[in-house]
């Protein structure tokens, strides 16, 4: 994965990460019409364990379960919200580097970035069930109540059969008219998707139909409470207790899981 500044995104939120002189120009050429800006208040503050490279997040059956990265490292595992306690952990083999996590009926299905194998795991134990394949690399994934929806690092979302992975359509989304790529993690919220652009201190929320991105969340607080010193440790994980009505996100390498509520400014 490469690190990319997408220039709509710059010129839309000029307060983003820092541009060289060519970039901020290009952005303010490209000057995008306003999308609203949405605050992320601070509801509370869970444990979360700052070695997991945070690739996926769900919320399901009172837990959340989470799919972390990196070559040797990657699993999926049951985590306790209340303490960052693992329940249950499930690995995945070596070679492979854990990306997204969705939820489907009683299983769970976890990408993998290069190998384009798609785990399924049963839910309640954490049990391998098979595994489906799919082209291209897998980022981020959800599901809504047709459909899995996959980021592959591009500015499209590739929509799928949760069954056989076969690819359905896909949307090119669009911040100001502007494809806006490096979209990562995933969330299907109240018939929306919620995306985590990486390397950028935003979550960008989606219109399912058309791509265009309808409002942006500011994580800069949370960012700088974390104080990150890994360049890698960056928002990444978006979690929705529909039952609830409670959002979570935490980063990669991040020692908190933040449950937040959203202003409009």
């Amino acid at each position: 994965m490469r690190p990319a500044f997408a220039l709509a995104l710059l010129a839309t939120l000029p307060l983003a990460l820092p541009a060289t002189p060519a970039q901020a120009q290009a952005a303010r050429a490209a000057a995008a019409p306003a999308v609203p800006i949405a605050s992320a208040e601070v509801v509370a503050r869970y444990p979360h364990d700052r070695t997991a490279f945070t690739e996926g997040l769900i919320w399901r059956d009172g837990a959340l379960y989470e799919s972390v990265g990196r070559e040797g490292e990657s699993d999926v595992r049951r985590v306790r919200l209340k303490d960052g306690v693992v329940e249950r952990r499930a690995v995945i083999p070596p070679a492979q580097f854990g990306e997204g996590l969705a939820a489907w009926g009683p299983d769970l299905i976890s990408l993998t970035w290069h190998d384009g194998v798609a785990h399924r795991w049963t839910a309640k134990t954490l049990k391998r069930v098979g595994q489906s394949r799919y082209t291209g690399e897998g980022w981020g994934l959800t599901a809504n109540a047709a459909q899995l929806i996959q980021s592959n690092g591009s500015a499209q979302l590739v929509f799928r059969d949760p069954r056989t992975l076969a690819e359905r359509r896909r949307i090119t989304v669009t911040l100001g008219g502007r494809p806006l790529d490096q979209l990562n993690e995933l969330e299907w919220v109240d018939g929306t998707i919620l995306a985590n652009v990486w390397h950028q201190p935003w979550i960008v929320r989606i219109d399912p139909a058309s791509g265009a991105v309808t409002q942006l969340i500011d994580l800069r607080p949370l960012v700088a409470e974390i104080r990150p010193t890994d360049q890698e440790a960056v928002p990444n994980g978006i979690a929705w207790d529909a039952k609830g009505r409670r959002l979570f996100v935490t980063g990669k390498l991040w020692p908190t899981l933040f449950e937040i509520r959203l202003k409009d400014r």
